[in-house]
């Protein structure tokens, strides 16, 4: 063997052993840092608990560190599973919401002192609750869907389930709840089916568009810079766009409606390339909610009180101008840097811990720590859309933006509505609101968003970047 040839097979093991170490440090490597980030996150939830109790009661009760000690054990114990089954999973996404969750049950907690509320009784203990089960369907998400492809298969199911939840809370033996037929009532529990409903109909969406994103982006006439679709393929749209409509109605819920078309329009948009899509998805949506404001009467005080909040007759009637104008007055009231937690008067706001929880913490927060929190949502989503445009298939780029762009859009229209940039409406804020369905929901986004950034960085391509 000649002295090169010799030089060569001593270097080949090396190379190879090297490259197995790139592949084996970069898992621990993310997960390290999730760890790291895991431990800021606890650390920011229990002071905001410690500051809330300071700001309300002057002392610190510590019974309630029990509970808030189960939920890190449970957030660590997904940390775990994530390095047994998921170790390139993103490392950023975890933490995130494990704040905004946390953040959301100190200001619910924090409302609940100021109404006198302990116990079971009291909202912030039910979201705890809550956020214990969500966490461990999370963790149940990422041990047993082990490939997301396999949701692929099961799109025409996904199809039917997201229809029947988002119907079945106007069946007639489910009574609405301020006027909007969205809740289903159990006894004295409460469930909102539409907030499980947009992960089946995103899983639906982007298995249907893998499919006929061809028909629906090759084929068209030119007007002015746009490629527009034959009327023959403008079906898919109309349909959605109708089933909108007949939740607008039927259920009187311009929030849901709203979600439903633009996470369509938007993962159509993804699938095609065609901003002609967007074009014609907002023209017929806006067309259908100027319409609707026209000949249904609640739709059109939806649109008063947006307009004209500060009329007196908006601001007396019932359902009118008065919760909008309250959470004003208090985000007014919290100024650059708030009143601190514990300090101000959310309380007197309508809804404080659900639809208005943006403006009890805008009041104790400030304007900047609504922009950290804000903030916190951008990089969440921002990071669902990385994961997506990494992708190398399709199915998996299309719902990963789906679900990244749901949560997004939602935070828009319930800050929206609470900052009157567009009308009210009944929707949830992800992670901070009062609810167990919304909780479930958006943590199982989370558990897929991870489960999909893990098979994006698992791929050759991933690992060498």
């Amino acid at each position: 063997m000649t002295s090169s040839a010799a030089t060569t097979a001593r270097t080949r093991p090396t190379t190879e052993t090297a490259s197995i170490r790139i592949r084996l440090r970069a898992p621990s490597r993310l997960r390290n840092m999730e760890l790291v980030l895991l431990l800021f996150a606890c650390g920011i939830n229990a002071v905001t608990i410690i500051l809330v109790q300071l700001g309300a009661m002057g002392s610190v009760d510590w019974s309630l560190a029990t509970l808030g000690f189960g939920l890190s054990i449970l957030v660590f114990a997904m940390h775990i599973a994530l390095r047994i089954v998921a170790t390139n999973a993103d490392p950023f996404i975890l933490p995130i919401a494990t704040v905004l969750n946390g953040l959301g049950i100190a200001m619910i907690y924090r409302l609940d002192l100021g109404d006198g509320l302990e116990g079971w009784n009291s909202a912030g203990i039910r979201q705890i609750a809550w956020t214990a089960i969500a966490i461990t369907l999370a963790i149940v998400v990422i041990a047993v869907l082990r490939n997301h492809r396999v949701l692929q298969k099961y799109r025409f199911t996904a199809m039917f389930i997201g229809a029947a939840l988002l119907v079945l809370p106007a069946l007639p033996f489910f009574r609405p709840v301020n006027g909007a037929h969205i809740w289903i009532q159990l006894g004295p529990l409460s469930f909102q089916p539409a907030e499980v409903g947009k992960i089946a109909l995103a899983v639906f969406f982007a298995g249907y568009l893998v499919t006929a994103r061809d028909s629906l982006s090759m084929v068209g006439r030119r007007f002015l810079w746009m490629t527009f679709p034959r009327a023959r393929d403008l079906g898919p749209i109309l349909v959605v766009f109708f089933a909108a409509m007949v939740v607008l109605v039927w259920q009187r819920d311009l929030g849901t409606s709203l979600l439903y078309f633009g996470l369509f329009l938007v993962m159509l948009y993804v699938a095609t390339g065609r901003a002609s899509w967007i074009v014609l998805g907002v023209g017929l949506f806006v067309s259908g909610a100027l319409i609707a404001s026209q000949l249904l009467g609640y739709v059109g005080r939806r649109f008063d009180t947006w307009l004209d909040a500060f009329n007196q007759e908006n601001y007396e009637a019932s359902g009118g101008s008065y919760q909008l104008i309250q959470g004003m007055f208090g985000l007014a009231n919290g100024g650059l840097i708030g009143t601190g937690l514990g300090q101000g008067r959310p309380g007197i706001v309508p809804l404080a811990e659900s639809d208005y929880i943006i403006a009890s913490l805008g009041e104790e927060l400030g304007l900047i720590g609504l922009f950290a929190i804000l903030s916190l949502y951008l990089l969440l989503v921002s990071r669902g859309f990385r994961i997506g445009f990494a992708g190398q298939d399709d199915f998996g780029r299309l719902l990963a933006v789906g679900l990244s762009f749901v949560i997004g859009l939602q935070v828009f229209i319930v800050i929206g509505g609470v900052t009157r940039v567009i009308p009210l409406t009944g929707l949830t804020t992800p992670f901070l609101a009062a609810g167990g369905s919304s909780l479930v929901a958006n943590w199982i986004i989370v558990a897929l968003l991870l489960r999909l950034s893990d098979t994006v960085r698992s791929e050759p391509r991933a690992v060498i970047e």
